[in-house]
Parts: structure tokens; C-alpha cells; sequence
């Protein structure tokens, strides 16, 4: 007994190869790679990283000169971006950041 695939079927098989071929990974990034603000980015996301281990280590205030230029850059990027919530917490972290280095500074 021979089955025959209906024009409907033939179509419908094709479409799910067609889909399969142009699915895309899930964790696939969707930024652009190696533009100035991926750069700035995972520069800044690096200097974060280093800030936070000065400041694991308790080594005031190179922590807060740190943290600050990382999260200045990060600053940059979201101006970059024009994302209003990352200008916002980057903005009143930098302002944080240097109001207490600031406060050290002029304490002594």
C-alpha cells in the first residue's frame, strides 16, 4: 500500500525544514560585536569587577576610583543606547561614587 503525501502535507514539510534551518539559538546574542560600545562595555564591566575585589579586600578608596570609572563607562554606553533606566542608575552611581570619595578626600 503506497500512501501519498497530500500538496498540504509536501507544504507543511518544507515549512518546518525551512523553520528549523532558520531557528535561531535562544542564547544567541542579539548586540553587534566589536562596535565602539561593546568596547566601552566589557572594558567598564571589567573595571567594575576589579573595583569590586578592591573592595573585598577593603582597599578604600581605590574601590570607589574604580567602581566609579567602571560605572562611568557604563554611563557612556547608556547614553549610547538612549536607555533611560541604565542612564539613571548609572548616573546616580556615579554621583554616589563621588560624593564619597569626595567626603574622603576632604575629611582629613
Amino acid at each position: 500500500m503506497v500512501i501519498e503525501e497530500t500538496e498540504e502535507q509536501t507544504n507543511e514539510t518544507r515549512t518546518s525544514e525551512i523553520e528549523l534551518k532558520t531557528h535561531e539559538i535562544a542564547t544567541k546574542t542579539v548586540t553587534p560585536l566589536h562596535t565602539v560600545d561593546w568596547y566601552i562595555k566589557w572594558v567598564s564591566s571589567i573595571i567594575l569587577i576589579v573595583g569590586m575585589l578592591l573592595a573585598s579586600n577593603n582597599m578604600f578608596p581605590w574601590n570607589i576610583i574604580v567602581q566609579a570609572i567602571g560605572i562611568a563607562g557604563w554611563l557612556i554606553v547608556s547614553i549610547m543606547w538612549n536607555d533611560r533606566a541604565l542612564i539613571i542608575v548609572n548616573a546616580i552611581g556615579v554621583a554616589i561614587l563621588v560624593n564619597g570619595l569626595v567626603a574622603h578626600l576632604t575629611k582629613g
